[in-house]
């Protein structure tokens, strides 16, 4: 009998999936978005297919994308990543807030903030 808890699964699906995107497979989406997906962000649409358009249009499909903590519970995960588009090296700072119910992800909410001078954050961005 298979013991792992609802968190470690949702953990182990949005690291996959991450993984995935990170590596340019933007259709992973199409599994990972459930059709009436609820999106949270200004300026972002909602629905899998409105939003994977959107997405694969985005500068975070081209960036390189550096993960540094996943946080789930039995029903969000939480990640925190350093987002690398061409051309920038300091990057962005992306914390992505998921719902997911039944494997897939139901709302997206997310918080970025462009990585600042190295003398402003002595202690690191992440």
């Amino acid at each position: 009998m298979n013991d792992i808890s609802q968190a470690q699964r949702i953990k182990e699906l949005v690291l996959h999936g991450f993984a995935e995107f990170a590596a340019g497979n933007i259709d992973v989406l199409r599994t990972l978005l459930r059709a009436d997906f609820i999106e949270h962000s200004p300026g972002n649409p909602s629905g899998r297919e409105a939003f994977i358009e959107f997405i694969a249009q985005a500068p975070v499909a081209g960036a390189r994308l550096e993960l540094k903590r996943v946080i789930t519970d039995d029903q969000y995960a939480v990640v925190h990543y350093r987002m690398v588009p061409p051309g920038d090296e300091r990057g962005v700072a992306v914390v992505d807030i998921w719902r997911l119910v039944d494997g897939q992800i139901v709302e997206h909410w997310d918080v970025v903030q462009p990585v600042p001078e190295p003398a402003e954050i002595p202690n690191g961005m992440f």
